[in-house]
């Protein structure tokens, strides 16, 4: 693999033993874009350290030398849209798409990632297991239980790894629905060894991750990434970054950050701060501090999005110093009833406070994230919005404002996982276009076809994959869906079911028996406190 010259690794690669187990590790989409994914990198290295295991690398446009005949191949899935690559690079390798026509000589495949540990379901008949959660924990589990068996038939491995915690077998489970198209009325293992319901597995170790590999190839040229922090403690009651990985965990400043930094910085000068809410590090202070150090005048640093009201000059500075031109923050709506709703924790006074401050430091910009469609949203709230930017203006006349906004998308394991996507935020996006634009803020939409696609993904059940199969071949646009659900019509539910109806809390959810980190009665309660804002 060309690309491999250019990699400069932060880890030593085993030697694999004779009978080492050969494994494919893959990313469906190009070089640059995987191995910019921290994920990604962070299991490869746990697999090419360990010698029981010799893993090669296969993205959409490049691969290592991969064994003739894998054992297991694994997807790291992180990109709804990508599932189109992983069914062509299982052709590519000649495996049949479905689980149920695979035989003795295909490897096992497996995945992991946000996408499936959110909700396998669509994606169910594709997978021999799935691994739910922190790969910390996952992998080192999965792997010490496949060497245990094998020498088994592909039957008995399956039965016996789903009975490691957090993997999850697709096929040893049996979805019965009420009707073709209704709702599923229940979901059981098909054998008593099976555990009824699957835990995500939650590291709580206080080390997280870093780069392992720096490569001028990746999608941010050269970029080291250090994890910050996991999960987040603001809890917006639609976040899956926030309720999937609960609970917030900061990484231990001497034990995790600093010494991830110093080798980091000994092959690179760019440094990606990553994490759901950086700024959140309880010793964020101290971390600004070292990295304000003259003999890292030379670094580049950027910064994953902050909480607006940890937003002081002295940040802003430090940013402005280390070639960061401008800093991300999610306000989701200019109305403070919306954000009540959601539970953002903040006022219109801290954001144009942010603003003030920002441009006090000396940062040129500033982008803004928002939403629209959020339950129980007004065009009253679309209004304040722009009236809120426009402040923002006035405050911090000379910074530039861009304003990043998305269609509200209903996922699961969240309290907002009942809702369905608002048909009317099409035209709010265009509302906000419409009077954005002529103040001089870059709006950037993220496109409404995109989030109905995502939402079908985030709230489908098995019965997808007939339609994810026929999409592929019609390219992947809300046309294409559109398409297949005619062609399949009667054989599941209407996408109006699947993404635009509001569930009821007494329905069986496709991922009921996929347990996140908070119980279902926990997020009813997380529900009605958001309904009291009504």
């Amino acid at each position: 693999m060309h690309q491999a010259q250019a990699e400069r690794l932060l880890f030593t690669p085993a030697s694999p033993q004779a009978d080492a187990v050969p494994l494919i590790f893959a990313f469906p989409n190009i070089y640059s874009v995987g191995i910019t994914s921290l994920g990604y990198q962070v299991i490869w290295s746990t697999l090419a350290q360990r010698t029981d295991v010799q893993v090669s690398r296969l993205f959409t446009d490049a691969q290592e030398t991969l064994p003739r005949s894998p054992e297991l191949l694994g997807f790291s899935f992180s990109w709804e849209l990508d599932y189109s690559n992983i069914l062509t690079l299982l052709e590519q390798l000649q495996i049949p798409l479905l689980v149920k026509e695979r035989g003795p000589g295909d490897p096992l495949v497996f995945g992991g990632g946000p996408v499936l540990t959110a909700n396998p379901e669509p994606f169910a008949d594709f997978f021999d297991l799935i691994l739910l959660g922190d790969g910390e924990n996952l992998i080192p589990d999965f792997i010490d239980g496949y060497q245990a068996i094998r020498s088994c038939s592909r039957e008995e491995k399956l039965e016996k790894l789903a009975q490691i915690p957090g993997i999850y077998v697709p096929s040893l489970y049996e979805v019965s629905y009420e009707s073709a198209e209704g709702k599923i009325s229940h979901i059981h293992p098909s054998a008593t060894a099976i555990p009824a319901q699957v835990s995500k597995q939650t590291y709580r170790g206080n080390v997280l991750s870093a780069s392992t590999v720096v490569t001028e190839k990746a999608a941010w040229e050269n970029i080291f990434m250090v994890e910050v922090v996991r999960s987040c403690p603001e809890m917006c009651r639609f976040c899956l970054a926030s309720y999937l990985t609960l609970p917030f965990r900061p990484a231990d400043t001497e034990k995790s950050l600093l010494p991830a930094i110093e080798r980091g910085l000994q092959v690179s000068d760019r440094l990606g701060l990553l994490g759901a809410s950086v700024t959140q590090h309880p010793e964020f202070g101290q971390l600004l501090d070292y990295l304000g150090k003259p003999e890292f005048d030379h670094v580049r640093l950027s910064i994953a999005s902050v909480r607006t009201n940890t937003v002081d000059e002295k940040l802003a500075q430090t940013l402005a110093r280390r070639g960061t031109k401008s800093l991300t923050i999610a306000i989701e709506s200019g109305s403070e009833k919306l954000r009540q709703i959601i539970n953002k924790k903040l006022t219109n006074e801290e954001i144009l406070t942010a603003a003030q401050r920002a441009q006090a430091g000396g940062l040129q910009g500033l982008k803004f994230y928002g939403m629209v469609g959020v339950p129980e949203e007004t065009m009253g709230d679309v209004e304040a919005t722009v009236a809120l930017l426009k402040q923002v203006k006035k405050v911090a006349p000379g910074l530039r404002l861009t304003f990043g906004c998305s269609t509200f998308v209903p996922k699961a394991h969240t309290p907002f996982q009942w809702y369905g996507v608002n048909p009317e935020a099409k035209q709010r996006l265009q509302f906000l276009q419409k009077n954005l634009r002529p103040l001089g803020i870059d709006f950037r939409p993220e496109s409404y076809n995109w989030s109905v696609m995502q939402a079908l993904i985030s709230r489908g059940d098995r019965r997808l994959a007939p339609l994810l199969l026929l999409t592929r071949h019609y390219g992947d646009t809300l046309g294409s869906f559109k398409r297949a659900f005619k062609e399949l019509k009667g054989q599941l539910p209407s996408l109006t079911d699947t993404v635009h109806a509001d569930w009821s809390i007494t329905d069986q959810l496709p991922w009921q028996h996929l347990l996140g980190p908070l119980p279902q009665t926990t997020l009813i309660k997380h529900l009605q406190t958001a309904q009291e804002f009504f």
